[in-house]
């Protein structure tokens, strides 16, 4: 009788073992998903960051403002080859480019000369950094892959210097061009 219930037991077991196999992986990879995820949007917006700070470059009419654009390009380029570099070692396969709402924004900050392409690219690059830092500093504490939280742990205090910069150069950029639509009177 002990003989029947080890071997019923035996292989009992031994038909679990692929089911459990296959949960590990299921919760292996649900962990993983936050993180593909991550690398997927910073991926798309490291891009979208290179394209609108080339544009920057070549049409602000400020100085600080052409050279914040040349400073996005070469820090967001740096960031994405380590991103590629990672996400090649880890199978993720990286989007081609920006998302649609990133075209669109560069579409329609194209469209835009002088001191209202400035002051439109500048207040972009608040949000848009504001958003990064929280998704940055999301990752460096949360993520699972040591790699990817790593990347994102290294990145983050460029970030946060990017968004110290934009707030700065938009602050500027919004005092030294007048608002729209408001007289000015002069004082007699």
């Amino acid at each position: 009788m002990n003989r029947i219930v080890i071997t019923g037991a035996a292989m009992l077991m031994l038909s679990a073992a692929p089911v459990l196999a296959q949960a590990k992986k299921s919760t292996s990879a649900a962990r993983a998903v936050p993180d593909q995820s991550f690398v997927m949007e910073a991926a798309k917006g490291g891009m979208a960051e290179v394209e609108l700070g080339k544009l920057a470059a070549d049409k602000a009419s400020n100085p600080d403002v052409k050279k914040f654009g040349q400073r996005m390009v070469d820090d967001h380029s740096k960031a994405n080859d380590e991103l590629k570099a990672i996400a090649g070692r880890k199978n993720i396969t990286l989007p081609a480019g920006p998302d649609a709402k990133q075209k669109a924004m560069y579409d329609r900050l194209a469209k835009l000369s002088g001191a209202a392409f400035d002051r439109a690219y500048m207040q972009a690059m608040v949000t848009d950094h504001v958003t990064d830092v929280a998704a940055f500093k999301r990752e460096a504490q949360t993520g699972k892959d040591p790699d990817i939280k790593d990347f994102a742990t290294k990145t983050l205090p460029t970030l946060e210097d990017h968004l110290k910069m934009a707030r700065s150069t938009d602050t500027q950029v919004v005092r030294a061009t007048p608002a729209r639509g408001k007289a000015t009177t002069k004082k007699s």
